[in-house]
């Protein structure tokens, strides 16, 4: 599955670069691809110290501020790839009127995959755990551990 999107990325990705080159020259294709990952990295840059400021003064309500911070993230990861297409995705994740829209989007996926993982949940405090009666039984197997002494090397006779 990861090979099959990773051809993917990769055709998608040289389609477009040829398509470009093909149009609007290689040199002009070559300052695109630059410009979109400078002005990506720049833009993730002042949308992470936005987010963490946000997360900073926001704990009281932080339902946007944790979907915005992940797909700050998403984004930033995005404008690192290389490739036109992903810088594009990413500066597009990064900017706040489409973090909007995504977001929905986001948190349905999210929890369509929660849907699918296995919940644990443990305590850590309150009242002490009582056991109960139960059919349920572990069968398993009691090993009886000993310590014994590391074995020592011998002394050589010329070392005193």
């Amino acid at each position: 599955m990861a090979m099959r999107l990773f051809l993917v990325y990769v055709l998608v990705e040289l389609a477009v670069v040829v398509a470009l080159v093909s149009t609007i020259g290689f040199g002009w294709t070559l300052l695109l691809v630059v410009g979109t990952f400078a002005l990506g990295l720049a833009v993730f840059g002042s949308q992470v110290k936005r987010q963490v400021q946000r997360l900073r003064t926001g704990l009281a309500s932080p339902q946007g501020a944790v979907s915005d911070g992940a797909l700050v993230a998403l984004g930033g990861v995005l404008t690192v790839v290389p490739g036109l297409v992903t810088s594009v995705l990413g500066l597009l994740l990064l900017l706040p009127p489409t973090r909007a829209a995504a977001r929905p989007v986001v948190a349905a996926i999210a929890a369509r995959s929660l849907g699918r993982m296995p919940v644990i949940v443990t305590t850590t405090g309150g009242a002490p755990f009582r056991a109960t009666r139960s059919t349920e039984y572990v069968d398993g197997e009691v090993v009886d551990v000993t310590d014994v002494e590391q074995p020592r090397l011998p002394r050589h006779p010329d070392v005193a």
